[in-house]
């Protein structure tokens, strides 16, 4: 657990003690509890009844806000349009939106105009949660500077209209047996620095250093963070990302990632020595290449459009699963 209430104060000595306890946490296990942010409850009540009232809609109102029919990946995400495995169709939906790009020029796959339904206070309550958690990003992403042993603004100078993802996501609950029901979401690391997650309800797991999965219990008030494949890479290895992953629910679950990123042109390499001066396995990633390389892997209807030609991955992409704890067990 880490408060992060000193990174507000104006004394340098009281922020690089917080930036301690995130090195710890991140070096450690990847995953922590995170407290002392200013991000109200009630801000974050808003959100969770709106996406209640949302995902309560019929699929056909859903499937007007299809994600498929957007010009920068946002929208509605119905069961089984995103997969990690090929074989299994995770128990979930998710309305995506971003950044709200609306300059005309400077547009990316994942940088423009959010889809947002027409629903009343949807767009108003969503937005206001993205920018208040974005804010508590970038103070974050200082704690990781001062972690590394970097410059404070080292790491957030390059977060100005970042492609960063707040998902509402929706695991519903019935009886069917887990072997039959499917899965939550399957295994896999975050592509981009860090998760910022609120969830209501149990469900979600981590796969620690020893190769075991553990629960992670909700805690009222502290939100989850966990360690993504930018930071792993940033970082030289010194923080892992880390393979997660949600179980079939054992009661209706929400949940709200917000996926914090780099500006999208952002070459992401290693920033510090590797761990104990060994020689460093990783090269450098466009950041919002990387990001839209993993998502084009993972979701239909992008699979699709390459499938036909319409597209391709970006030069240079890496494949899925490349990065965690995952190959560190296997070796």
């Amino acid at each position: 657990m880490v408060d992060i209430a000193p990174l507000y104060s104006p004394h340098a000595h009281e922020r690089r003690q917080a930036a301690g306890q995130l090195s710890k946490a991140a070096r450690d296990a990847g995953f922590f509890y995170l407290t002392g942010h200013r991000v109200s409850q009630a801000r974050i009540d808003a959100l969770v009844a709106r996406a209640k009232a949302y995902f309560a809609l019929p699929m056909e109102e859903k499937m007007r806000h299809y994600i498929g029919d957007s010009t920068n990946h946002s929208g509605y995400v119905p069961e089984g349009e995103e997969r990690f495995s090929d074989n299994v169709v995770d128990r979930k939906e998710a309305y995506d939106v971003g950044f709200d790009y609306l300059a005309s020029e400077g547009r990316r796959p994942l940088l423009g105009p959010n889809r947002w339904p027409d629903m009343p206070g949807f767009k108003e309550d969503v937005s206001a949660y993205y920018d208040e958690v974005l804010e508590l990003s970038k103070l974050m992403f200082r704690g990781f500077a001062l972690a590394l042993g970097l410059e404070e603004d080292r790491l957030v100078r390059q977060v100005t209209q970042p492609p960063s993802q707040l998902r509402l996501i929706h695991y519903p609950f019935d009886d069917v047996p887990a072997k039959e029901g499917g899965q939550g979401i399957g295994s896999h690391t975050d592509y981009e620095c860090f998760t910022i997650l609120m969830p209501t309800a149990p469900g979600l797991e981590v796969l620690n250093g020893a190769g075991e999965w553990i629960a992670v219990p909700v805690l009222p008030g502290a939100f989850v963070i966990n360690i993504g494949d930018m930071l792993e890479v940033l970082s030289n290895g010194t923080f892992v990302a880390t393979r997660h992953r949600v179980r079939k629910v054992q009661e209706e679950r929400y949940s709200f990632p917000l996926f914090c990123a780099c500006d999208y042109d952002t070459l992401i390499e290693p920033i510090v020595p590797a761990p104990d001066d060994k020689a460093s396995p990783y090269g450098a990633l466009a950041c919002g290449d990387h990001i839209y390389a993993q998502t084009q892997q993972t979701f239909t209807y992008l699979k699709q459009r390459i499938a036909r030609g319409e597209m391709k991955l970006p030069e240079g992409a890496r494949l899925a699963d490349s990065f965690g704890r995952k190959a560190q067990v296997a070796a």
